[in-house]
């Protein structure tokens, strides 16, 4: 069972406790014992003396009487008066002493009854004259009394004495547990504190060991942990050929995703690698589009254009039709294939930070794209802030032409242009007053190829949105629409205020 160092010495010391307690109780009732059968003893030893003076005392009186009877001379007498009456006080005090123990009570109360008779006897001894026949008749008299005195003293002594060697085996019995108790007692709680001890030392001991090597593991988890910090810092920025050197001396989860990390490093390189090579096969392909697949449609703009020259007079109005709608045809070629080639370099054009000051951004913008004849509006409090210019410059770019495009009101065109700040981002708000677009086609309009005009009109492309979309992906912001029907549109997209 593992248990916590904390637990171990809180039960160490429960368990020393309990012993010292169950070894101090011990010697407590030994103790207690030995004081009971040491006052046990010390009590018979006052019986047995008790007995001993009054037989002196019985055996004064008499010694009195019989001196007086025999002598006859009265002094004797002062000594029987003296020893009467300490016979009186000894039998009482004998009765208080054996009152606990009915055996001898019922010995002492005979021994009382006999000590009164004997005294009612020799005080009628005191009558007789000395020296006369009735006085030596008086003292042959004496003799069994004395003697069944003397065996009921003797009785309550043998029966005192046994109870003595019992008292004096017990006392003798706890006198030697008490310190072998106390003795015992000490010994355990030496050897369990010693013991606790030494278990407190061994762990502590332990856990400075296992401190040491938590300490040195966490210096090396730490040390790997910055090396893959160092790595994915790497990868951030651009470098997919950084490796972590040690990824393979410890086999440990560290090292395993080490080596994936490494492993990931080396499939971004490969995949990177095969991006670059995707992007200079579609630089190719733009370069192939621009100047291979523009070059037929100029030269058949041209010879479209010599027939409307050379044969004018010649053409039926059907026939000039049928050139019209090619030229339409051609345009829209045209635009078609400036489009993708302008999606396609979307967002893949170096970055270069500067100041940008997005009211003259816009001011520039709309002298390119917005004719005179429509008002544009911007809002007080445009910010001016580091960004990338030419993203931002595409973006305004297109949404202000795509205002422009499809407004067909009779109201003279109006854009308005707000901001307002987000915390991390700058949300732009670009709205028209043209014809509104539905709401079922709200998400439709930023597709490739997605207009909501007929595919044959020149302007509509469908692909100024989607290079929207993509350029405010790839600065991880958002577009979102505002319109219904004959209400205008509004597009508001999120900026963020500080460049990757």
């Amino acid at each position: 069972m593992n248990l916590r160092l904390n637990a171990k010495i809180s039960l160490g010391f429960a368990i020393a406790l309990s012993v010292l307690m169950a070894t101090s109780i011990t010697a407590y009732v030994a103790i207690q014992q030995l004081s009971v059968y040491t006052q046990l003893v010390e009590h018979s030893y006052q019986v047995l003396q008790q007995t001993s003076d009054l037989r002196l005392n019985i055996r004064d009186a008499q010694s009195g009487v019989r001196n007086y009877l025999l002598l006859a001379d009265t002094a004797y007498l002062g000594t029987y008066h003296h020893n009467a009456t300490l016979m009186q006080a000894e039998v009482q005090k004998l009765a208080k002493l054996v009152a606990d123990d009915a055996p001898q009570r019922a010995r002492a109360d005979s021994l009382r009854r006999f000590v009164d008779v004997q005294l009612q006897e020799l005080a009628t001894f005191r009558t007789f004259s000395p020296t006369t026949p009735a006085a030596q008749s008086l003292l042959l008299r004496e003799q069994p009394p004395l003697h069944t005195l003397q065996g009921l003293m003797r009785r309550i002594r043998l029966y005192e004495d046994d109870l003595l060697r019992k008292r004096d085996r017990q006392q003798s019995l706890f006198q030697k547990l008490a310190p072998s108790a106390i003795i015992a007692s000490a010994i355990l709680a030496a050897i369990i504190v010693l013991g606790l001890f030494r278990k407190i030392v061994s762990e502590l001991q332990a856990n400075d060991d296992l401190r040491l090597a938590l300490t040195r593991t966490n210096l090396d988890t730490a040390q790997r942990i910055r090396a893959m910090e160092h790595l994915a810092r790497q990868v951030v920025q651009g470098d997919y050929k950084a490796k972590l050197t040690n990824a393979g001396q410890q086999q440990d989860r560290l090292a395993s995703l080490a080596t994936l990390l490494n492993q990931m490093t080396q499939a971004l390189d490969t995949a990177f690698a095969a991006l670059e090579n995707r992007n200079k096969e579609l630089d190719q392909f733009a370069y192939v589009a621009s100047h291979d697949l523009k070059a037929p449609l100029r030269g058949l703009s041209t010879i479209v254009k010599w027939i409307e020259q050379e044969l004018a007079a010649e053409l039926s109005p059907q026939l000039r039709g049928y050139l019209d709608q090619m030229k339409g045809r051609l345009s829209r070629l045209d635009d078609l294939i400036n489009g993708l080639l302008a999606y396609a370099r979307a967002s893949r054009a170096e970055r270069q930070l500067e100041p940008v000051d997005v009211a003259e951004l816009v001011r520039e913008v709309a002298e390119l794209v917005v004719p005179p004849s429509f008002e544009l509006v911007l809002a007080p409090g445009l910010p001016t802030f580091v960004t990338d210019r030419l993203s931002l410059q595409q973006v305004f770019t297109n949404l202000l032409s795509n205002a422009v495009k499809h407004y067909n009101g009779p109201d003279p065109g109006r854009v308005e242009v707000a901001s307002q700040d987000l915390g991390t981002q700058y949300e732009f708000r670009v709205q028209d007053n043209g014809p509104g677009i539905a709401p079922e086609h709200h998400q439709k309009i930023f597709l490739l190829f997605q207009t909501l005009r007929d595919r044959h009109t020149a302007e509509s492309t469908g692909i100024g949105l989607s290079i929207v979309k993509k350029l405010l992906d790839d600065q991880q912001g958002s577009i979102r629409v505002e319109s219904a029907v004959g209400q205008g549109a509004a597009f508001s997209f999120t900026w963020p205020k500080n460049e990757r």
